[in-house]
């Protein structure tokens, strides 16, 4: 059948053949329609993240949308390696399908399954989020983090504070949802103060980061510095990516004198069930909450040129 291939981390996929997958006990053959190109499958196809095999040649391709033998349409993910997503077919624990309604289209499905999984997950099942509460999404101008903005709203929150680097996106994260916007300075100082103002005034009790780096430092150092406010809230600082940088330097006393409850969201402290039960609710929301993506369909034919392609739309390679 044919697929992406990677004979070699590091190295562009082409489209070639590759053998089709046997389908094991409890497994699924899935016949792919469409799968998004995201950064986790670039750094799981480069040999660099934590989540890749050591098994080559492979398909890269972590989800995407098809159809079971009985016509059926799903999202699936992690299909059994070495075949990824990218391919004509995948086999697939059963239990990693879910259904598409019949609202979504397999270019919208395949898009926002990863970007928008990521913040359901965090708030559900590493948060232990109630509506009501509030939450800062930090590193709100990307994909994932506008997304993170509906969805919060969605599921209840009563204030949603996004951060970015640029101004001129903070009209566009409050027409998704967001109540305030705080400008990601570069000046450790000026960003400390802000986050410490917010939480001062109305408090955080959930943090959504997908920075990392000087922006979470920051917001760590805020919480500290309002430790004597009387009924501070219980901040859960949940990490979901490093775009600011993958390490910062943190005070054991921070933690030890802080309501912050410091965790991680991503592949290995989610369940893999739990993360595509995420997308089933994910996938229910398209319509009701409005959520969108802006993707770039390609032909899977085409797929070393898709992986040389900059732009800022969901790249969706279609089969």
């Amino acid at each position: 059948m044919k697929a992406a291939v990677v004979n070699e981390f590091g190295q562009i996929p082409y489209y070639g053949d590759i053998e089709a997958p046997k389908v094991g006990t409890g497994e699924v053959l899935v016949h792919t329609r469409a799968a998004a190109l995201s950064q986790l499958v670039r750094a799981q196809a480069a040999g660099k993240h934590y989540s890749c095999g050591k098994i080559l040649p492979v398909v890269p391709g972590a989800d995407g949308v098809g159809v079971l033998e009985n016509g059926q349409r799903v999202f699936f993910a992690f299909p059994k390696p070495p075949i990824g997503s990218m391919a004509e077919a995948v086999a697939v624990r059963s239990e990693l399908c879910v259904p598409i309604p019949e609202f979504v289209d397999d270019i919208t499905a395949a898009a926002i399954g990863n970007p928008g999984m990521s913040s359901i997950a965090a708030l559900e099942f590493r948060a232990g989020f109630q509506p009501g509460e509030s939450v800062l999404v930090n590193g709100a101008a990307g994909v994932s983090g506008r997304l993170a903005i509906q969805i919060a709203k969605e599921l209840g929150a009563s204030r949603v504070v996004a951060t970015a680097r640029k101004p001129e996106v903070e009209a566009e994260l409050r027409a998704l949802g967001a109540d305030h916007f705080v400008l990601l300075h570069a000046d450790t100082e000026i960003l400390t103060a802000e986050f410490q103002l917010e939480m001062q005034s109305y408090g955080i009790d959930v943090v959504l980061d997908y920075l990392w780096g000087q922006p979470a430092s920051c917001l760590l150092q805020a919480a500290a510095n309002v430790v004597a406010e009387p009924q501070r809230p219980r901040i859960r600082f949940v990490n979901i990516g490093g775009l600011a940088g993958m390490s910062l330097s943190l005070s054991a006393g921070l933690l030890r004198s802080t309501g912050v409850e410091l965790k991680g969201s991503g592949l290995g402290s989610v369940s893999n069930e739990n993360l595509v039960n995420c997308i089933g609710k994910l996938l229910k929301m398209v319509e009701p909450a409005k959520l969108a993506v802006d993707a770039m369909p390609m032909p899977l034919k085409d797929v070393q040129s898709a992986w040389q392609t900059t732009t800022s739309r969901r790249i969706v390679l279609t089969v």
